[in-house]
This record gives structure tokens, sequence and C-alpha cells, in this order.
């Protein structure tokens, strides 16, 4: 399976895929890395492993019709199969939705729906569940829908909200198990597909 993923800024669960891929934990490839951000670390990465990579945005594609269809050329271009957002701050257009239908993943820091949909992303999540006082957070992979973090949920993981946690140590125990969730998840469907093409 050949997967493209989309990434906005640091790229680790992109790092979490790549290595998965690389020491056969996950039989798949990825064939693409795709940001609307010129400058993230995640294109490094790519380059690093020797992953095709673009940078597409409102800066290459000032009409958003131009830049969703662009996307899919790119997509097309590298025989993707499934598309994986992660960490990847732009709301896709129709026809990528369209086009890759039930084969886009996202991951979210949090339990979904609790905690989803415009406005709640990155840090932004793991403040609000702290001032709610909740006990408990986590992580979900869910397939890709028009709306934000819509879509039939996949698979989650639960992650304790600890006294005295900080925005940044929940950040990252919630980010630990997200790459985690998300290598499993995609070894899921691998496996599943595998099945299928008995």
């Amino acid at each position: 399976m050949h997967i493209a993923v989309f990434a906005s800024h640091g790229g680790s669960l992109l790092q979490a895929i790549i290595d998965a891929c690389e020491n056969d934990t996950l039989a798949m490839e990825v064939v693409l890395v795709l940001s609307n951000n010129s400058d993230a670390k995640a294109l490094t990465r790519s380059a690093e492993h020797n992953i095709a990579s673009v940078h597409l945005s409102s800066c290459t594609h000032p009409e958003k019709a131009a830049l969703d269809a662009a996307i899919v050329a790119q997509l097309k271009l590298s025989n993707v199969d499934w598309i994986v957002l992660a960490g990847y701050m732009k709301k896709l257009g129709p026809k990528t939705l369209s086009e890759y239908r039930n084969r886009i993943l996202n991951t979210h820091p949090a339990l979904l729906p609790k905690y989803g949909g415009q406005g709640y992303y990155g840090r932004k999540v793991h403040a609000a569940i702290l001032e709610a006082g909740e006990k408990e957070t986590g992580a979900t992979v869910h397939i890709v829908e028009a709306e934000y973090d819509s879509g039939p949920i996949l698979s989650q993981v639960k992650v304790p909200v600890k006294p005295g946690d900080t925005i940044q140590r929940l950040e990252r125990r919630v980010k630990n198990a997200e790459k985690k969730l998300l290598v499993a998840t995609l070894i899921e469907l691998s496996q599943q597909r595998k099945a299928a093409s008995y």
C-alpha cells in the first residue's frame, strides 16, 4: 500500500510511520509527503529518507479549486492508495475528499467526539481539557469527512490526566500514545487489505 502523509509542521507522526515502514513493522510505503507549509520540518524529514515531497498551498495555488485539483494530481502521480493527515492544519477540498473517499485517515489528540471540531487542534485541545478538569483524555484515528474531526472512528487510546499536568506534559504523553495508535491502526488496515486480497 502506498500512502501519502500530509503534515503542516514538525512531522513527528510522519516519523513514526516512516520508522515503522523501515523496520518492517508496517507493510506500507510512504511515497509522498505533502505540506501546506514550505518551512515544515516534515519536508526535511522526507528528504532525509528519500521520500518525494511537495509544498502545495494558497501560496502556490491562490484559488481553492485549483489547489484541490493540484493535490489530487500529485496524489495520482504518486500512485497513492491512502492519505494520512498527521498534523495537517488545512481542510481538504471536495475533489480530494471524493477521489479518496473512505481512504483518508486523520489523528486527533483527544477522545472524539469530545474536544473536536473547528478551533480544536494542537495545544488548544490540551488546554481545554485541563481547564475543564477532565480526568482522562487520549487520541483518536478516524476516517475523514467534509467537516473537521467528523467521520467514523477507527481506533482510540485513553491517556490519564495527572495531577499537576501542564499543557506540555499532557501533550507529550498524548503524542506518544497517538504515534503508537496511528501505527497500530495502519498495521490493522494493511492486514485487512491483505486478507481481502486472498
